[in-house]
């Protein structure tokens, strides 16, 4: 089974934006326990042939003509970077004259093969949503091995690097993330990082709300204290 999948296109900053998934189906380094798309049957980090990779690209050519997309953001089923053509895939939308943001939650982005790849796109997207190690192994449910040290460090020397413009979302999460101490564990993280721009997300998701959504009020104390660090 292969194929790309797609968004509805809408405009953002003035552009077109075509969200394309390059994933048959999830296919993650981490396992979330609050993932949207579920459980991670395929948890890996090393990337994997997938079929329909040419009439694919013959579809993504349609949907850009058809769409009229000015900038192509791969969010992917997992991590976009598992797919072995996802290089290719980017050179492709380049070739056309179009932008490229790519989705990651930034953990490979410490690893050669994966820097140069990302360093393709005109945008990357790193993430976080727990600041302990005891919760990202518990919570996250990464590959055996993963610490949150290096998921941050990898980030960081990532952006040191980078040309393009590092977008850094971070997810507030109910009795995760959402206390003073942790605030200010995250914004030392973003003084690491320094990412060119930050968005602040919460638990949208019904199935989580309830139980891991903050509220508005607290939602925008923490939204104004993130995005304003001197």
């Amino acid at each position: 089974m292969g194929g790309f999948s797609y968004k509805d296109v809408y405009v953002e900053d003035g552009k077109r934006v075509l969200e394309v998934n390059i994933l048959p189906e999830k296919y993650c380094n981490f396992d979330c326990i609050f993932c949207p798309i579920g459980r991670s049957e395929n948890k890996v980090d090393t990337q994997k042939a997938f079929d329909e990779y040419e009439s694919s690209l013959i579809e993504l050519a349609k949907m850009i003509e058809n769409t009229k997309a000015e900038l192509i953001f791969i969010n992917s089923k997992g991590e976009a970077f598992v797919n072995d053509k996802i290089g290719e895939i980017i050179d492709f939308i380049k070739g056309k004259g179009l932008h490229v943001r790519l989705l990651s939650n930034g953990y490979l982005l410490g690893r050669d093969e994966y820097i140069k790849i990302a360093n393709k796109c005109d945008e990357v997207v790193g993430e976080i949503k727990v600041i302990t190690e005891e919760d990202f192994r518990k919570v996250q449910r990464p590959i055996e091995g993963y610490t949150l040290e290096e998921y941050i460090s990898n980030m960081v020397s990532f952006n040191k690097q980078y040309k393009g413009k590092f977008i850094f979302e971070i997810t507030i999460i109910k009795g995760y993330n959402d206390d003073e101490e942790s605030i200010q564990k995250i914004k030392n993280i973003i003084k690491e990082i320094s990412p060119n721009k930050i968005i602040i997300t919460r638990m949208e998701d019904e199935r989580f709300k309830k139980k891991l959504g903050i509220t508005d009020e607290r939602f925008e104390e923490i939204s104004n204290v993130l995005l304003n660090i001197s």
